[in-house]
């Protein structure tokens, strides 16, 4: 069985005992998250589509980690002005364990 779960913005594919990267959230480590945003189930012959979620499905996770991406470095410049402007970014993120799809 598997699902499309939106968060942070984004949309991910997800089925049971996955990792998942996603958007930091404010959960400590070892945190039970509850995911409802459920835009489809899938799986066993069968497809639920929501409009655009379904009602009653979920997602159990819990948070293994929180953590940031590695540095990539933004660079602006304009040639033959003298302009240059360096920044580096370091994007946070969320490890999440999928444990229960629950339709």
């Amino acid at each position: 069985m598997y699902a499309v779960v939106q968060t942070g913005g984004k949309q991910y594919k997800v089925a049971e005992g996955d990792k998942l990267f996603v958007e930091k959230l404010d959960q400590k480590v070892g945190a039970k998250v509850v995911l409802d945003q459920v835009l489809l189930i899938g799986g066993n012959g069968s497809l639920k589509v929501g409009s655009p979620f379904l009602n009653n499905a979920k997602i159990e996770a819990e948070v293994l980690e929180q953590d940031r991406a590695k540095k990539i470095i933004v660079l602006k410049k304009k040639r033959r002005k003298g302009y240059r402007k360096k920044q580096g970014h370091r994007q946070a993120f969320t490890v999440l364990k999928v444990k229960k799809i629950v339709v």
